[in-house]
């Protein structure tokens, strides 16, 4: 498919994939246009690992094809592809006795970069106060932008990041967003990034792919799937104990669903319902235990197609 006159630098067609008995992928078909950042969340076991390493050419398919710039993976394009193509994976391990530097420049002479390049990706990825220290003296975050920069050392024009930023810190998830957001405006970068944070999917992509056991669930930008659940805000509350009032009597309810002793009431607007709560809680002196009023996320959707969080 041709948009505006621009093909997608990733298109895959009804491709399947088996382990044994494990059907991991089943009949995915997607594209990613030029600069597009598109994110693919899911539980574990959702297919993710396995669809992004037939992308990277790691896995090949068992059915259906896969077009990197209109080509396939053959013997003949690989060498090109691996131009084109940063990969970071879910682990990444180095060599603990090479410092940050060193590290870069081993990376970087298998494209036959230089010096030059390795000291701009140090500055990439903010790792300058680091590019002497030793890999086993890094902490996660810095070990996690240390892959990020081994993934743009060949100037990729498309990014595939499995779970990135998995275990860092809000404050070291953030830099690598900061990080991705500028190749995606100063080079017009493709990225496909998988992820277990919705408020990463949430921040960086253009568009989201939801997976669960190996097909697309839903897929659109965050307010297109968002339109799918029946509301648009959730009540969250708990109480010392039962109340004797119906939580469904109150207005603007479009559905209740309970879990641990805590209701999720997803209402039309919360300043519609959240005074009725309140007045029945205080009038049949039942105490609230914990209250919290909040929008819709992509997790609420997630629940309302499967019963299960996308954490699961």
């Amino acid at each position: 498919m041709v948009k505006n006159g621009v093909s997608p630098v990733i298109r895959v067609n009804e491709v399947y994939k088996s382990f044994r008995n494990v059907h991991a992928v089943r009949g995915i078909s997607l594209e990613i246009m030029p600069g597009e950042f598109v994110a693919v969340l899911g539980p574990n076991g959702a297919g993710k690992t396995t669809l992004v390493e037939m992308i990277q050419g790691i896995q090949k398919p068992d059915r259906g094809e896969i077009l990197i710039k209109g080509k396939p993976w053959k013997k003949e394009h690989h060498a090109e592809f691996n131009r084109l193509l940063g990969i970071s994976l879910q682990e990444t391990w180095f060599i603990e006795k090479l410092t940050v530097k060193e590290t870069l420049v081993l990376f970087a002479s298998f494209y036959k970069l230089g010096e030059r390049r390795v000291n701009e990706i140090i500055k990439l990825v903010h790792l300058e106060d680091k590019h002497k220290a030793y890999i086993k003296n890094l902490s996660g975050g810095q070990k996690q932008r240390l892959a990020l920069g081994i993934s743009l050392i060949n100037y990729p024009e498309i990014l595939l990041l499995d779970e990135p930023t998995t275990g860092l810190d809000p404050t070291a998830r953030r830099d690598i967003w900061k990080i991705l957001l500028t190749l995606k405006k100063e080079r017009n970068t493709s990225l496909i990034l998988t992820t277990h944070y919705m408020e990463e999917a949430e921040h960086l992509c253009d568009r989201i792919i939801i997976l669960d056991y190996g097909k697309i669930l839903a897929r659109g930008t965050l307010d297109e799937l968002l339109k799918q659940c029946n509301s648009n805000e959730i009540i969250e509350v708990s109480f010392e104990e039962n109340p004797d009032f119906s939580l469904r009597n109150l207005p603007g309810i479009q559905k209740i669903r309970s879990e641990d002793g805590l209701n999720y009431l997803e209402v039309e607007r919360i300043t519609n319902t959240l005074p009725i709560l309140m007045k029945k809680s205080t009038e049949h002196n039942v105490k609230i235990k914990t209250l919290e009023c909040r929008k819709v996320t992509l997790d609420d959707l997630f629940i309302s197609m499967t019963g299960r969080h996308l954490k699961d």
